[in-house]
């Protein structure tokens, strides 16, 4: 008994999780018209950034430029929250590390 092998004998290996792709599609946490609404918010923050890249001059640009920053940041935050929602990250990072994101 002092050697294990009492134990060897009767334990089983621990089992594997299976492995998930990591950028598996899924539309659990995001459904209905809050997935229509970031999906709109999305397609019209990039119409705001084409839009903005298609003027070619300005007499004061500043407010241009931010225009173009705030269009941008939004296109790409849009697109991260998309991504969170709908791929297997959400469950990976765990729902109280996303609420904080």
């Amino acid at each position: 008994m002092e050697n294990g092998a009492v134990y060897n004998k009767t334990t089983e290996p621990e089992a594997k999780a299976p492995r998930r792709w990591p950028c598996g599609c899924t539309l659990r946490h995001l459904r209905g018209w809050r997935l229509l609404a970031k999906v709109v918010q999305t397609i019209l923050s990039f119409v705001a950034v084409v839009c903005e890249e298609i003027v070619e001059e300005c007499s004061t640009c500043s407010g241009l430029y931010f225009f173009e920053f705030i269009s941008c940041s939004a296109f790409l935050l849009s697109l991260l929250i998309l991504y969170m929602y709908c791929t297997d990250l959400y469950e990976s990072l765990g729902e109280e590390k996303v609420q904080k994101l």
